[in-house]
């Protein structure tokens, strides 16, 4: 996500299932070829049909079947789906909470425990700061296991809404018909409909940011709580009505810019790689080009999403400044005047990846610690 959320943000839509149509594919050629085999090999029957006999009707592709059998997000399942897919959006965005919750409080820039010398792979001394595992710790030291999970009720509605609103976006917009393509040259002049993919994506993404961008406000605010041992935001619907009280409509969408910036451009970078690489550098005489074309989506997912990171990281922090709190106040960040201000103030501090990592994070040279 975002590039932001873990929501990630979906990538590889068509990687599993890909393969699966090619070993369908392979299963009907070889049924067809040992057909032929039995019939040469078997004795003709003795009479045979009348050629004013009517053939037998014939039998619905395997996509027809597909749609008329109720398949994924199809007829009467359709809800049940969507169902399930919310459930376990839930489960994966409750597991993976902790993570986000420490690297929400690194990118705000609260750092309670000193770094540590440590030495690098050329042998020199560098201070690193505590990773995740240690900073997970001293959560619980401070308020139990339970506080790892500080913020976790708006990002469900969140993410639950999101998952909704496209379903819904689906249903009233149903997408064309993804033909899959089977040859380099296709590829090469399937551009087009690439592009049309893409956009139909992108629509889809921005209408359930934007929906859901209020309840992203609040949890991020309930997260930041920790920094300075405040109780200001402690639930939906007081949260709802402080932010309005406070700032009005517009302070439901704060930080929405940049985060809908990194989802357009994570878009279109991660497909349009991916196409290219498909077209230009996959060749089709690989025994393994259509496995590598499937996967070639989530590969490029992961690495634009590095690129894209600091529209998360500008997003973020503009959802928590000059809120009241005081993680998003002087000194723990001055108080911008918009995303962009935010966007030069990383730019000229070299921390616009602050928060990237979470395991190995080296002191930068513009920290007030120093090697002893």
């Amino acid at each position: 996500m975002g590039a932001s959320d873990p929501e990630v943000v979906p990538w590889a839509p068509g990687g599993a299932a890909g393969m699966a149509g090619a070993g369908a594919g392979a299963g009907a050629r070889g049924g067809a070829a040992a057909g032929v085999e039995a019939r040469a090999r078997d004795p003709p029957p003795a009479h045979r049909a009348h050629p004013r006999h009517p053939r037998p009707a014939a039998q619905p592709s395997a996509r027809r079947m597909d749609s008329a059998s109720g398949g994924l997000g199809c007829g009467d399942n359709a809800p049940t789906t969507e169902a399930l897919f919310v459930a376990l959006g839930a489960g994966v965005t409750a597991l993976s909470h902790p993570l986000l919750y420490v690297k929400l409080l690194i990118q705000v820039g609260h750092e309670p425990m000193p770094p540590t010398i440590g030495t690098n792979v050329l042998g020199r001394k560098v201070l690193y700061l505590p990773s995740f595992f240690t900073y997970a710790k001293y959560i619980v030291q401070v308020d139990g296991k339970i506080g790892l999970f500080r913020g976790l009720s708006p990002r469900l509605m969140s993410n639950a809404l999101s998952t909704v609103t496209r379903g819904s976006m689906k249903k009233v917009f149903p997408p064309d018909e993804i033909e899959q393509v089977s040859n380099k040259d296709d590829m090469k002049t399937s551009l087009r409909k690439v592009v049309k993919e893409t956009s139909y994506e992108m629509m889809m993404q921005c209408v359930s940011r934007m929906l859901a961008h209020p309840l992203h406000v609040i949890s991020m605010r309930c997260m930041v709580q920790f920094v300075g041992r405040e109780a200001k935001y402690s639930g939906v619907l007081s949260s709802i009505g402080k932010i309005f009280k406070e700032e009005g409509l517009l302070g439901f969408f704060v930080g929405l810019i940049p985060h809908l910036l990194g989802d357009v451009v994570f878009l279109w970078g991660c497909n349009l790689l991916a196409h290219f690489i498909n077209a230009y550098l996959v060749d089709d005489s690989f025994s393994q080009a259509l496995a590598i074309r499937s996967y070639t989506k989530f590969v490029m997912g992961i690495a634009v999403s590095m690129l894209t990171y600091p529209f998360l990281l500008v997003g973020d922090l503009m959802a928590v400044n000059n809120c009241g709190l005081q993680a998003g106040l002087p000194p723990y960040s001055p108080v911008f005047k918009s995303w962009i201000h935010c966007w030069k103030y990383l730019s000229v501090q070299g921390q616009l990846f602050r928060g990237s990592s979470l395991l190995f994070r080296r002191v930068s040279s513009g920290s007030c610690f120093a090697l002893e």
